[in-house]
Order: C-alpha cells, then sequence, then structure tokens
C-alpha cells in the first residue's frame, strides 16, 4: 500500500516534471529561432534599399557623377567635363493669348468676295468686307486676291497673309470660312448664286436694304468688285473700331514675310538712319489716273493705251492738266529731287532706286545704284 502510494507519487511527480519540461524546451526554440527571423527580415529590407538605390543610380548617376572630377583628372579637363555634362537650359514657352469666344449669331448666307487691284487696295478691300460681313450677319469666305490685274500676281491669301490667325482673331464678331461647306458648294456649281459689284463708297445701309436681301434669296452672293466699296466717312464708330481693328490686329503677313521684313530692317539699321520713300510713280498707276506730267509725248500716249485696254478701268478720258490741279496726281521725280533738298539730304548720299519710273531724275544728285545707305527711292 505504501509503496504503492509511493509509486503513486513518484508517478505523479514524474509526469509533472516531464509537464514542466516542455515550455522550457519550446521556449529554448524560440529563442534560437528569433535571431535567423531578424537576419532573414534584415537581409530582405537591406536588398529591397540596394535595389532601390541601383535604379535611382541608373537614373540619376549619368547626370550628377559622371560632370565630377576624379581623383585622376586634372582641373582643365573636370571643368571641361562639367561644361559638356551641364543640363540644357529649359526653353521658354510662349503661351498663345486666348481665342475670344465665337460670336453666336443667326446666319444669313455666305458672302464670296473676289478682291481687286493692287496689294494695298486689296488690303482695304479685306477689311471692309470682314466689317459688312459682320453687320449683315453672314459668313464671310476667305476672300481671293486679284490675278488678272497688272501685275500678274498668282499669289494666293494664305501665301501673303497668315489665314488662320484672320480666322480666329475674329471669330468674336464675324464667322470666317476658308471655303463654302460641301452642300452650299454644290449649289456654287450649279450657278445657283447671284454675283455683282457694289456700288463704290457705300454706307452700311446700302448693304443692309440692298444686298442682305439678295443674300437671304441666293444664299450665297458674290462681291466681284470691292476697291473702294465703303466709304471712309460717316459710318457709325464701331465699324471704323472694326475696321482698323481687322487692318491692324488680323491682316497679320506669314511668319516668312515678317521674317525677311526683319531681315531688310536690321540690315538698313547697320549703317545709320535711313529714309525709305515710296513715290507711287508707276505705269499702272500713271495709266489709271491719267497723270502724265513730265512725260514726253511717246511716253503719254503709251499709258492712255494701258487704260484703254483694261475695260475694269471706267475712267478713259482723262485732262491731266486739271487732275494735277486738283491735287489728285502723285509728286513727280523732279518734285521729289526739290523735297530732298529742301531736307537738307545730302547730294553725295548713296542709296538705290528700285523700279521707279523716270528714276534716272533722282539717280544723278541723290542715289548711286547698287549701294547701299541713307536714301532708298521705291
Amino acid at each position: 500500500m505504501g509503496w504503492k502510494a509511493t509509486m503513486g507519487v513518484k508517478v505523479a511527480g514524474g509526469g509533472g516534471a516531464d509537464k514542466l519540461r516542455c515550455p522550457s524546451v519550446a521556449a529554448m526554440a524560440q529563442s534560437r529561432m528569433r535571431p535567423w527571423v531578424l537576419r532573414a527580415t534584415t537581409t530582405v529590407l537591406l536588398w529591397t534599399c540596394v535595389m532601390q538605390l541601383t535604379a535611382v543610380g541608373d537614373r540619376w548617376g549619368p547626370r550628377v557623377l559622371k560632370g565630377w572630377p576624379s581623383c585622376r583628372t586634372a582641373p582643365e579637363a573636370a571643368s571641361a567635363a562639367l561644361a559638356t555634362t551641364r543640363l540644357p537650359m529649359p526653353v521658354p514657352v510662349v503661351e498663345k493669348a486666348p481665342l475670344p469666344p465665337k460670336r453666336i449669331y443667326r446666319n444669313n448666307g455666305y458672302l464670296m468676295v473676289s478682291c481687286n487691284g493692287g496689294l494695298n487696295q486689296m488690303r482695304a478691300a479685306i477689311c471692309d468686307m470682314a466689317v459688312i460681313a459682320r453687320y449683315l450677319n453672314v459668313t464671310l469666305i476667305v476672300p481671293e486676291l486679284d490675278k488678272t490685274s497688272f501685275w500678274n500676281d498668282p499669289s494666293e491669301f494664305q501665301d501673303i497673309f497668315d489665314v488662320e490667325h484672320f480666322i480666329t482673331s475674329l471669330r468674336d464678331e464675324v464667322r470666317i470660312l476658308r471655303e463654302l461647306p460641301p452642300r452650299v458648294k454644290r449649289r456654287v456649281e450649279l450657278g445657283m448664286f447671284h454675283s455683282m459689284p457694289p456700288i463704290s463708297w457705300s454706307g452700311i445701309s446700302y448693304y443692309r436694304n440692298k444686298i442682305l436681301p439678295l443674300i437671304r434669296k441666293h444664299k450665297v452672293l458674290h462681291l466681284n468688285r470691292t476697291d473702294a466699296r465703303l466709304a471712309n466717312n460717316g459710318l457709325p464708330l464701331e465699324v471704323q473700331k472694326l475696321r482698323c481693328r481687322v487692318n491692324f490686329a488680323s491682316l497679320k503677313f506669314t511668319s516668312e514675310i515678317e521674317e525677311l521684313g526683319r531681315r531688310v530692317i536690321r540690315l538698313l539699321r547697320q549703317n545709320g538712319p535711313f529714309l525709305v520713300l515710296h513715290l507711287r510713280y508707276e505705269m499702272d498707276m500713271l495709266a489709271f489716273s491719267g497723270c502724265t506730267a513730265g512725260c514726253t509725248r511717246e511716253e503719254a500716249d503709251e499709258l492712255t493705251r494701258m487704260r484703254y485696254a483694261y475695260p475694269w478701268w471706267k475712267e478713259k478720258v482723262i485732262n491731266s492738266y486739271a487732275k494735277r490741279k486738283d491735287g489728285l496726281c502723285p509728286s513727280t521725280p523732279e518734285e521729289i529731287a526739290l523735297v530732298l533738298r529742301a531736307l537738307d539730304i545730302d547730294r553725295s548720299e548713296k542709296g538705290d532706286t528700285i523700279g521707279t519710273f523716270r528714276s534716272h531724275v533722282l539717280s544723278e544728285p541723290f542715289v548711286t545704284n547698287g549701294s547701299s545707305g541713307l536714301l532708298g527711292i521705291t
């Protein structure tokens, strides 16, 4: 009995010892695993950092480190390396001016325009036609330039003017299209439109009362004459303001022409102050106006024949003396020579004479052809 009790106690005691020994073993195992887990985690973190730094170094290293002088590089070579590897200067971005909002209006039809005359007359006509289109609430088609006049110039509108700027700069006043919409173009191809020359020096009331009903009737109106078709005086102030806006803000030369103009100005300024004088003394102008003062009999006859050769020049019989007396003729080269003398321009000044009718009058006292200088006469 005692032995059994003792044995029972031993057995019972032995079982308790085993139970106490198991937690201690587990604790020892855990304590051994912790360093390995810590090492593995640290290794993974370090490896991740190395990979990130490598990626950053590949991107920024060539820009920063390649230009850094090494211990083997001479100072001059180092400065040269830095100079060649500097980051490029950022190109300034010129922000375009925001486009004006479109003007919303009920379109009464389409206005086609064929300009006539020289470039200056066509420029003025384009301004007039844009104003007329705006106040008639019609759509203006980009004007066609004259190709049948004295100069035989085949240029289109977009060859001389910035057509995109012309369209967008006026979008808050009038709708302008490069060409007719396809449906409307078919009507024109079938002859379903009206063509006419407007009356010269007319006011806005003429276009509202006479031209607008024709546009509403035919949908497309073609004005085949544009020189001096809108009066200069007696117009509302807002009409004149829009006229000036088209002339000075919307009609821009193409970038190629503007660059050529800047080059010419730079060349002229290289030698100091200069004077450019446009005599407007050209054969077509003299033939059209009938101003033949100072011309020989043969020259006057040639100018008269030229005037009769162009049927759209309406005035054929012209009294040159009376026209000159009324102040409607340009100054002659002889008169310009007197003006230059009155301005105290030195006779020895050299310059160029370009395309001037009877330019020999100015060549001797003031101008030497082929050289550049103070005086330029065209």
